[in-house]
């Protein structure tokens, strides 16, 4: 399945790099056009790659940033369930206690007089 997105994805990215092999100047100076003191020559087709790819990290972990809170939800979640789980298998392995009818006198609703005839 993985190679029907991956391998016409490839070929496009091929042609493309086949296409764009001059070479471009990045400068990182923007007071001295004519000889910058920061720049770049590399191909175009690995200029435009390396943007995407630092885009798609860019996008990711802003992405991760923004998920935080439910992540920290479902760990919490997971936490409380577990707890929940290990009580129920304590009360499960629990000797159960003899039931013994109270000393008490019944509570004042269940104390009915039989019905007169």
């Amino acid at each position: 399945m993985a190679a029907v997105i991956l391998v016409p994805l490839a070929v496009v990215l091929i042609a493309f790099a086949v296409a764009n092999r001059q070479s471009v100047t990045v400068s990182l100076d923007p007071f001295s056009p004519d000889r910058p003191a920061g720049s770049l020559t590399l191909p175009l087709f690995a200029l435009i790659i390396g943007l995407l790819v630092i885009g798609v990290l860019i996008g990711g972990l802003a992405s991760w940033l923004r998920h935080g809170k439910w992540r920290r939800l479902a760990r919490r979640s997971e936490r409380e369930a577990n707890a929940l789980r290990a009580e129920i298998a304590s009360l499960r392995h629990k000797p159960e206690a003899p039931l013994t009818p109270s000393q008490s006198p019944p509570s004042e609703r269940l104390q009915l007089k039989p019905p007169v005839r």
